[in-house]
């Protein structure tokens, strides 16, 4: 079997993760691995940058007020789309610190509000606090409260890891039950998408890749979802009518089959589909920007197909609202 192809600064990094001491992430408690996955962010992601807002929020929900940070490049703006942000960390790690380089980056280049969402995690919360939480938050965007300052024309969800499962089951949730305003466009970033069979790239990177199968298996005891169940196997479910997609998924990933089925899944139900891989990278790479320098490209390169999409959605949108009326 050909090996798969490295590139020199994942190598690097995974020679240096590889060889750290002490007990991996999925070892430790999950507080303390909440505060390592923070630290890792000042080795390994870029800084945040300069922004024009970058406000906490405090959203209603059915288990309490759920978290959540604007990001945006302007002060004010015209309504327009707004960025829903779920972060990755297998429902059991990540916040709003973890994932604010990149969503700082999103704002940036998509000039569009990005809205950060600190869901419930487990153990504390089990599934489906998670979906639950992000749902209510993207229900609370779309309406376009004061509090949000901006209105809102049409939602963008994305997420990585956890957070692309969970962009995908609630793209599904506002699609059964619209809310105020359409979602335009879905961006899940290697997303787990199925948790009922095995898929050929678990077990081709199922260590020394940054994730791996013990740690998912620690994930998913912690997160106890039901693996038949579509608000956690959403490949499992009915994918007609969601909104198109820009699918991102990381070659060396044990998830990277995962976000494939799933692309090929949307395409066979008729929907738009944009699928982007990162060759030769590993599952996280959009929180490794200092840490895997050639992550930074990918970072940039799916940003910029996502603008693209996003205005095109947000045109048709506005075209088929002025025929409407």
């Amino acid at each position: 079997m050909t090996q798969a192809y490295t590139r020199p600064d994942t190598k690097a990094f995974l020679t240096y993760l590889n060889a750290m001491p002490g007990p991996r992430m999925h070892e430790l408690p999950p507080a303390d691995a909440r505060q390592a996955m923070r630290a890792m962010r000042d080795v390994a992601d870029a800084p945040i940058g300069d922004l024009a807002v970058m406000r906490d929020l405090m959203i209603p929900g059915s288990g309490g007020p759920i978290p959540a940070r604007l990001f945006d490049a302007r002060e004010s703006r015209a309504p327009g789309p707004v960025i829903v942000f779920f972060h990755g960390g297998g429902w059991v790690l990540g916040d709003l610190d973890t994932h604010a380089p990149f969503c700082a980056e999103a704002a940036r280049v998509l000039d569009l509000p990005v809205v950060a969402v600190d869901y419930r995690l487990a153990p504390e919360h089990v599934w489906p606090a998670a979906p639950d939480d992000c749902e209510a938050a993207a229900r609370w965007v779309a309406s376009a409260p004061e509090a949000l300052g901006r209105g809102v024309t049409s939602l963008v969800l994305a997420g990585d890891s956890a957070g692309g499962n969970l962009t995908i089951v609630t793209a599904m949730a506002l699609r059964d039950r619209p809310a105020a305003v359409p979602v335009i466009v879905q961006f899940p970033i290697y997303p787990a998408t199925d948790f009922s069979r095995p898929y050929d790239s678990h077990d081709a990177f199922a260590d020394g890749h940054l994730l791996t199968d013990e740690a998912m298996q620690w994930f998913g005891n912690q997160y106890a979802a039901d693996p038949g169940h579509v608000r956690s196997s959403p490949l499992l479910g009915d994918l007609a009518d969601l909104p198109p997609a820009l699918v991102l998924t990381a070659s060396l990933d044990p998830l990277r089959d995962q976000g494939r089925a799933y692309a090929s899944a949307l395409v066979e139900a008729g929907i738009p589909v944009i699928y982007r891989e990162a060759k030769g990278n590993i599952h996280g790479f959009i929180n490794l920007a200092r840490g895997i320098p050639s992550s930074v490209g990918d970072i940039a390169g799916a940003l910029a197909v996502l603008k693209q999409l996003v205005n095109e959605a947000e045109a048709g949108r506005t075209m088929m609202q002025a025929a409407a009326e």
